[in-house]
């Protein structure tokens, strides 16, 4: 992607990304891109520097990506899914099972945790039994 400083012919002066030089040429010749402000279609490039990435580059943008507010979310996130983990049963594949017992009083009721296929989330839901996926945490997908 190349991020490109645009102004209008009036003066205003924004922002675009595109695939590539061609990509903007395109879409100036086809009048698709226009001012976000006064709509002119009459649109030139500015002079940008260029951006060059560096693996280290990389890491500090993702680094700055993930604020103080995100870090704080996950870390509550993380913290609820563990005590749900604690306090409930994992029946593994026997979860729709399991499920379906304790919703129609065959089973003590209890918090469970366990796998279900997609099918089998869809018909438990039709059957009007309340599930819920546990989220997926960022280091879960290491």
């Amino acid at each position: 992607m190349i991020h490109y400083s645009l102004s209008c012919d009036n003066g205003h002066a924004f922002e675009g990304w595109f695939s590539g030089s061609d990509d903007f040429d395109r879409q100036v010749e086809s009048g698709f891109l226009t001012c976000p402000v006064c709509n002119s279609a009459k649109i030139t490039k500015g002079l940008m520097a260029p951006q060059v990435s560096t693996a280290r580059s990389k890491d500090e943008r993702k680094a700055a990506l993930v604020d103080k507010a995100q870090r704080e979310a996950v870390e509550k996130l993380r913290q609820a899914v563990a005590e749900i983990r604690a306090s409930s049963e994992d029946v593994g594949e026997r979860f729709p099972e399991e499920a379906r017992k304790i919703h129609y009083g065959e089973a003590k009721e209890r918090g469970i945790i366990g796998a279900a296929k997609p099918d089998e989330v869809r018909d438990l839901l039709e059957e009007g039994i309340e599930i819920m996926p546990l989220p997926d945490l960022p280091e879960d997908k290491n």
